[in-house]
């Protein structure tokens, strides 16, 4: 049977409950490794994480010249189009995927 447990942050060091609501939870999800940090720590970290990763890359990655299979329009695309599958510009992609 469960019960709540206290655990120690590994970020701030404080003890915080473990309770048998996340536990099972834990237990479902198919997690083996209790949480190593209290929710304000791990909260803290997801925040920024999302925001040193979503910025960042779109502003930096590499972009290729194409042109659209659909409309012929020219565009960019941030793979290297090959020339053996059809390329689409962002609105003939948005038709094409909807389908």
């Amino acid at each position: 049977m469960l019960e709540d447990r206290y655990l120690t942050c590994r970020d701030c060091g404080i003890e915080f409950v473990f309770s048998v609501s996340e536990q099972e939870f834990f237990a479902e999800k198919g997690f083996t490794n209790e949480p190593g940090r209290c929710p304000d720590c791990r909260a803290a970290r997801k925040n920024q994480n999302r925001r040193s990763n979503s910025g960042d890359y779109r502003q930096n990655r590499q972009m290729y010249p194409a042109v659209c299979a659909s409309c012929n329009k020219e565009t960019q695309v941030p793979f290297q189009p090959s020339g053996d599958r059809p390329v689409y510009c962002s609105d003939c992609f948005r038709q094409v995927s909807n389908r």
